[in-house]
């Protein structure tokens, strides 16, 4: 199985073409913080270009005008810091359109600021906190759906929790399950140290699951997953009602503006 370094490896080719799609594959790996889905995925952005200085310009939107702004300016800043570590990008902007707060953070966003200093006392908590709390959710519906398809493989409690990382990375699955291993092991290392000789399961707090209390675990994971389906589908159909995603969006920063009655 591939390491996720060697499956996030870009081509670095120079033409156009090429670009673009560094561009677009670096963003398919930012995850809507709390779906855990891919913005790309979710229709959220809605241009990725770049211009002849290496520049690139990526502008995106949100399923409703009010979505929380620490949500927005974490997705936002998740796309500039993952098309950033391209070698050839000289530059990164992001704007996001139809949304309450905008104005405040694409001009934040622009002068390089954190979102506690674009949106001062307004701010409530940090974005490092916030990140870390969502990708320990993400950890967690990612083990759950890898602990369901190993159980309805037969594998049995005690097999499960001894293995190590590298016992889980070297088993023999269909493509389902070898997916569902990626994924898993993207988050590993955000509840501990994700060694090869380290168990391959943990709980958020990188204590190693027990033979004993793994289905009462399992159960408990489950309810995280079901709420997060349900908001999936809850802003997938939100965001086709608001838009029509067949047409290219253009932000309101980028309107003519209306030409005034006499």
């Amino acid at each position: 199985m591939k390491s996720s370094d060697e499956r996030r490896e870009r081509p670095r080719g120079r033409s156009s073409d090429d670009k673009r799609a560094q561009i677009w594959a670096c963003l398919q790996d930012v995850m809507d913080p709390e779906l855990d889905e891919s913005v790309t995925e979710l229709n959220f952005v809605t241009k990725a270009a770049v211009d002849s200085r290496d520049h690139v310009h990526i502008e995106f939107r949100l399923p409703t005008y009010w979505c929380a702004a620490n949500f927005s300016f974490l997705m936002a800043d998740d796309m500039r810091r993952a098309v950033s570590a391209l070698d050839w990008v000289k530059g990164v902007s992001v704007v996001l359109g139809e949304h309450m707060y905008a104005d405040k953070i694409n001009a934040g966003l622009a002068q390089g600021r954190s979102f506690q200093e674009t949106f001062g006392a307004e701010a409530d908590g940090s974005l490092d906190d916030l990140r870390q709390t969502f990708l320990v959710k993400a950890f967690q519906r990612r083990q759950v759906a890898l602990l369901s398809h190993l159980a309805a493989l037969g594998k049995s409690p005690a097999q499960i929790v001894s293995w190590t990382l590298t016992e889980l990375g070297s088993l023999p699955l269909d493509d389902a399950g070898e997916k569902l291993i990626q994924r898993y092991l993207e988050r590993r290392s955000v509840v501990g140290p994700a060694s090869g000789d380290g168990p391959a399961f943990v709980d958020a707090n990188g204590a190693r699951l027990t033979a004993e209390g793994l289905a009462g675990y399992v159960s408990s994971l489950r309810r995280v997953g079901i709420n997060a389906e349900f908001n999936g589908a809850l802003c997938r159909g939100l965001l086709a009602a608001r838009f029509d995603l067949d047409t290219p969006f253009v932000p309101k920063s980028k309107m003519m503006p209306a030409s005034s009655g006499t």
